[in-house]
């Protein structure tokens, strides 16, 4: 779909890594115009592929972005344009100034964020915590294409998507100690019983993510499915690396920080209880 460099691949890490069982389907469904086109604009800038062949620096990474600090050029976003031109404060002579970045922060908080969606929550939280970045991860073409449109057209310079296997950017790509938080929000639940050992959270993925999370690191789940919501807690529980931040040691109440999703809303409609687990990284 996109020549190479200019959007994300389809198998971005090839044959360099093991074809081990994987906790995710790529899904394939059309995309629009308008998330073509920002993948196109912004991909080279904003996204990159999960190969497992180099170590990424999260401060570079996160370099502020002042030609997109505006909002970038919205000209060719097809049919999901719909953002406002924005505009600096202009001089005498008639010409604006682009609006100043904020300043550039090598110690800047980053979120890791594994499996977004289409994006709409994942652009809520980067809009009210605009100094944390969020490092979203996924293979679903649409939804990578309508995180970034929705991040040009809010203004939002602190989010990055990473096309690809997390489990490949955890082990291979990620330096010890370089993540504040991880957020893995309605993982696929496997339901049946012969799948369970494809579901995400294992002790094992536990014992990756504990490398690049740093001391005092929140890490945040959400399921409706009740069953994989026992499992997690009771996996995370067991684990020495990580401690629940509810002194029942249960699950905790949905935090305000986290948006009602559109899926979330149409399990609440069919009757599923919503659970939510916060642990930290000891």
């Amino acid at each position: 779909m996109f020549p190479d460099g200019t959007g994300p691949s389809a198998d971005p890490a090839g044959s360099h890594h093991e074809r081990r069982i994987r906790s995710f389907q790529p899904r394939r469904s059309r995309v629009t115009s308008g998330q073509r086109a920002a993948l196109r604009r912004l991909w080279p800038r904003w996204g990159f592929d999960i190969d497992g062949q180099r170590r990424i620096d999260l401060s570079e990474l996160f370099a502020d972005d002042a030609d997109y600090a505006d909002g970038g050029d919205a000209g060719d976003a097809g049919d999901d344009a719909n953002a406002p031109e924005q505009r600096g404060p202009e001089h005498a002579d008639g010409h604006a100034d682009a609006p100043a970045p904020p300043p550039a922060r090598e110690d800047r908080p980053v979120v890791l964020e594994i499996g977004f969606g289409m994006g709409e929550a994942t652009a809520e939280m980067a809009a009210a915590d605009p100094d944390t970045g969020i490092l979203a991860v996924d293979v679903h073409t649409p939804g990578q294409g309508n995180l970034l449109r929705l991040a040009e057209e809010r203004g939002l310079t602190n989010i990055r998507v990473g096309n690809g296997d997390a489990i490949i950017l955890l082990r291979e790509m990620l330096a010890p100690e370089s993540l504040s938080g991880l957020r893995v929000y309605f993982p696929d639940p496997w339901p049946k019983k012969r799948h369970h050992k494809r579901r995400l959270i294992q002790p094992e993925f536990l014992d990756l993510a504990a490398v690049p999370l740093r001391s005092g690191a929140l890490v945040h789940c959400a399921t409706d499915w009740e069953p994989y919501a026992e499992q997690m807690l009771d996996v995370f529980s067991g684990h020495p690396a990580y401690e629940n931040t509810q002194l029942d040691g249960g699950f905790a109440p949905r935090p305000a920080v986290r948006p009602r999703t559109r899926f979330e809303e149409q399990g609440l409609d069919k009757g599923h209880k919503v659970r939510d687990l916060l642990f930290r990284r000891r």
